[in-house]
């Protein structure tokens, strides 16, 4: 029987959510990649043990997360069975709907029908009778915001989710469903978007100053660019690398010449300050309190612990700032 460790909660920061009473730890797991049904059963248990020894508590999935479709909340249920479902107050379990699931004109998007249904399958998969948080997974254009919000509203009153999400929306989308969700009572807490040294788009389209003036969270996924911000490109494209073995989510192409120069540039500023570029990347969302946690994916155990080492080193000098800055405008 697994019994997690006593101290599991000695070093981890927690942030609390926006303005609401949910805390999540400054680091959390996303289950991506590497829980789907071409990944070792063993491995998965391993990475979500080590994580949750290592104080993560927030365990982030979607429908989708495989391959194939449903896989990983379907294994992260076998987990939970395994040993860790005693645990299940301690945890924040997260998933979402939006990305294409099933065939036909209720698969997708962000109608009330899917929204419903896809969490009802995602609840049987995990074997769970609530998440904590509930994510509408990207904007739908064609569908009025006014009915997905809706069904947010009611996922929640029904006892099936306890705070709702978004992900991927712009700052008017953003501003348009919170005025919605207020509307309707429902605590919308946090907001899910790509946010890292390589892609600063929420600084840009004022997503990030917007959440943190109304009191809505960030969690940032993709923090390390999909492995571009760790050692694994410092002396070019390695043969084990996901470029190699997959290529869909980061091409070949993506990895420029300059780019190598900014990776070896950050890995310098990083060494400086005792880190990793991994931790040092992480660090880096974290360092002006406005978002809340940062989620981080692994395909081994060893590089959640040695990434987590990050929680209390999130301050940086002007210095280091300004020299960032000038490698990543």
């Amino acid at each position: 029987m697994y019994q997690a460790k006593e101290s599991r909660y000695e070093t981890m920061r927690y942030h609390r959510c926006g303005r609401s009473g949910l805390k999540l730890p400054a680091v959390s797991l996303g289950l991506w990649h590497n829980f789907g049904t071409d990944s070792d059963f063993e491995n998965m248990k391993d990475m979500c043990v080590t994580a949750f020894d290592a104080g993560i508590t927030h365990f982030d999935l979607a429908n989708n997360y495989g391959p194939v479709n449903g896989a990983a909340e379907e294994n992260f249920g076998r987990i939970l069975n395994w040993g860790m479902r005693a645990y299940r107050d301690e945890m924040v379990i997260s998933t979402k709907a939006g990305h294409e699931m099933w065939p036909g004109p209720y698969g997708d998007w962000g109608s009330k029908k899917y929204l419903v249904a896809s969490l009802d399958q995602s609840l049987k998969r995990m074997g769970l009778e609530y998440v904590d948080i509930f994510y509408h997974h990207r904007p739908d254009p064609d569908t009025p915001l006014y009915e997905t919000m809706q069904a947010l509203d009611q996922i929640v009153r029904s006892g099936k989710a306890l705070y709702v999400g978004i992900s991927k929306y712009d700052k008017e989308q953003t501003k348009a469903a919170a005025e919605i969700l207020k509307e309707l009572k429902t605590p919308f807490i946090i907001h899910q978007d790509r946010y890292s040294l390589f892609e600063r788009t929420i600084e840009k389209n004022g997503v990030k100053s917007f959440a943190a003036k109304t009191g809505c969270g960030i969690i940032a996924f993709c923090p390390l660019a999909q492995g571009l911000l760790t050692d694994k490109y410092l002396h070019g494209i390695p043969e084990d690398s996901r470029i190699r073995k997959d290529g869909r989510f980061l091409k070949e192409s993506a990895v420029t010449e300059e780019k190598l120069e900014q990776i070896r540039a950050l890995n310098e500023i990083a060494a400086g300050r005792g880190q990793s570029l991994a931790q040092m990347a992480l660090s880096w969302v974290l360092r002006d309190k406005e978002i809340t946690s940062v989620l981080i994916g692994a395909s081994k155990p060893s590089q959640i612990a040695e990434n987590v080492k990050m929680v209390r080193h999130t301050d940086f000098t002007e210095d280091e700032l300004k020299a960032i800055d000038r490698i990543c405008p």
